[in-house]
């Protein structure tokens, strides 16, 4: 039973910890003032500023490339990318049902920007580069009126889009060399551009604010410049900063109601400018290039948005930088849950590990190793220490409050070390190599020894387990095994093959059977004692199994890879009882809190997410 998502029962999504930083003006606050809108992954959040409560609007096939909202809030629209050769979507959403209001595709592969008329009248939305095109749209109808290429032959490709606050018949595109003008005429449903004169400025525009009496443009520039343009004559009037541009460019541009202006830079620099010489008269440095600025009111709050998905808030009198909300910006690796307890746990990616609380979805600490990436991650019983793999061949190991590095093994494993676990009396850690070797190490205080290196498997290790006793492991390999050891004579005591590349493997709680899955997308059920087949299960209907875990009471199992759904399974049964749909990039890991009350999965757009475990633990 592979388990189709329609028949049953789901998942309940409690949380999601994570922001795609990378959609350029992605963070928008509603009107209604009470609700951020950001996107992650394939999902568009609305998360609740008093007392971040999350509401989820899915729908998207794939990344959501753009957001918007319209003036009055009755609407949001997401636009998403998609493979080449398919038609993108387009969903307008009605805001206060939470559901699709229409679904719109015309636009190839990608839909850039989007944008609203002052009125709700009309949407105009930017296909990307292999798509070229302008297409305004009748809210109301649901229909298409009328499209146009974005740019002339001679120009580069349109990078945004927005509409004017004032008039349903005006909007500007701005992009590679290319500034226009657009009006709708609508009885002979056209749009017509006006080529806006910078004369001898050629400029990459990355993002258009129009002063609120539509007066004059203001463009901001990969060179780190704004050039302000008379919306009414097209023509240039002035650019700025003439001395100290903005380093990386200028990402994201707001305009207050006392005339400065807000840039964002992709260096990170997030600065208040005269709105007249755009010289800089305040600045704060935030981690990551600024990619949104949004305001709240009349602007004296505003939310920032960065690559690194940190969220800040600021005020306007003192311009000091408050982080709301973090995650991941690279693919999450492994989960880890510490023994005994639900309030935490622990996740890993690209140059960093970071410890959650599970309730308030906060991070708590963060060890950071540049340039490295870590490949798995787990946390002693005794909860003292947080052991880690990395690709440069080390294992590190950390204090848990402090982040402190306690002992780091040198060269441990030659292709750097893909799996890592520790015994129950924390004296041993026991690493997998992408060589193929299992190394068993003793720590003590503030030292280590190699006691003993195993080479049996033929190619990375991906998943070590250990029995409770302390006195046997398997592992499993990416080269089609899973090895029994004996940890006390340190020789291979059981063998499991199958057509596949293992990458997980988990003891059932009365450890006499393992479950192994892997990329033939099968579940075997395998005996320890003699390492002989019980059953097969088909686990899922696309992609790998990246990740397993058992409950600790050993009736349920969950699965997760690159169908993008969790599943929680009958272990006696081998049925599918609930299914969570949520994640849009590939499932990396999945953990059940030991409580059996959470269950949280991590996938590799850098998501993480917390459902409610459905079979709470009996009190049997």
């Amino acid at each position: 039973m592979t388990g189709n998502a329609q028949d049953i029962p789901q998942l309940e999504l409690e949380a999601v910890i994570g922001f795609n930083g990378y959609v350029f003006s992605g963070l928008r606050v509603h009107p209604d003032r009470e609700h951020l809108i950001y996107p992650l992954g394939c999902t568009v959040i609305l998360k609740r500023i008093k007392d971040g409560k999350q509401e989820f609007l899915h729908g998207h096939t794939n990344n959501v490339s753009c957001v918007s909202v319209s003036n009055s809030g009755c609407y949001a629209a997401s636009g998403q990318v998609t493979f080449m050769g398919f038609k993108a979507d387009i969903i307008i959403w009605d805001y206060a049902k939470r559901a699709i209001y229409a679904r719109l595709q015309l636009h190839k592969a990608k839909v850039e920007a989007l944008s609203f008329s002052p009125s709700d009248k009309y949407m105009v939305s930017l296909g990307g580069q292999d798509d070229g095109s302008i297409v305004v749209w009748n809210i109301e109808t649901k229909q298409a009126i009328c499209g146009s290429p974005a740019s002339a032959h001679s120009a580069g490709h349109c990078l945004t889009i927005q509409y004017s606050n004032t008039n349903d018949n005006v909007f500007i595109s701005a992009g590679h060399g290319t500034l226009r003008v657009w009006e709708l005429d609508l009885p002979n449903r056209k749009i017509r551009p006006t080529e806006c004169q910078t004369g001898h400025l050629k400029r990459v525009v990355k993002c258009i604010e129009i002063q609120e009496d539509d007066q004059f443009v203001l463009c901001g520039t990969t060179s780190g410049d704004i050039m302000k343009v008379n919306l009414k004559t097209g023509l240039l009037s002035g650019c700025g900063p003439v001395k100290q541009k903005h380093s990386r460019g200028v990402n994201a541009l707001k305009i207050l109601k006392s005339g400065d202006v807000l840039v964002g830079s992709g260096d990170g620099r997030f600065a208040l400018c005269s709105g007249t010489t755009f010289k800089t008269l305040k600045h704060v440095q935030l981690e990551g290039g600024v990619s949104s600025i949004a305001l709240r009111a009349e602007g004296q709050q505003f939310y920032v948005g960065t690559e690194d998905a940190q969220m800040y808030r600021f005020s306007y009198g003192d311009l000091e930088a408050e982080l709301i909300s973090t995650g991941h910006n690279s693919a999450v690796k492994d989960v880890a849950i510490p023994f005994g307890s639900s309030e935490l746990f622990a996740t890993c990616s690209q140059d960093d590990i970071r410890v959650w609380h599970v309730d308030r979805s906060k991070e708590l600490l963060r060890i950071t190793v540049p340039n490295m990436t870590c490949n798995a991650l787990d946390i002693t019983v005794d909860g003292r220490s947080i052991i880690s793999a990395w690709n440069d061949g080390k294992i590190r190991v950390f204090a848990p409050e402090s982040g402190r590095a306690v002992l780091v093994i040198h060269n441990a494993h030659s292709m750097g070390v893909t799996a890592i676990t520790s015994t129950r009396d924390c004296k041993r850690i026991i690493s997998g190599g992408g060589g193929g070797q299992v190394c068993v190490w003793e720590v003590l205080q503030g030292c280590h020894r190699l006691l003993v290196t195993m080479k049996e498997h033929k190619a990375p290790v991906t998943d070590i387990k250990l029995k409770s006793n302390d006195k046997e492991c398997v592992t499993a390999s990416a080269d089609g095994t899973c090895i029994i050891w004996d940890l006390v004579r340190f020789i291979r005591s059981q063998t499991v093959c199958a057509n596949t590349l293992f990458r997980c493997v988990c003891y059932h709680p009365e450890e006499y059977q393992i479950i192994t899955s892997g990329t033939d997308r099968k579940i075997g059920y395998w005996e320890v004692y003699d390492g002989s087949a019980i059953r097969e299960l088909e686990g899922s209907l696309s992609g790998p199994i990246n990740g397993m875990h058992i409950a600790q009471d050993g009736r349920h199992f969950v699965t997760g890879g690159d169908d993008k759904l969790v599943k929680v399974w009958n272990y006696m049964d081998g049925e599918v009882t609930h299914v969570g749909v949520g994640h849009s990039g590939s499932i990396t890991g999945v953990k059940v809190c030991t409580n059996n009350r959470t269950l949280v999965s991590t996938s590799a757009d850098g998501a993480i997410l917390r459902w409610r475990y459905p079979h709470p633990q009996s009190s049997s």
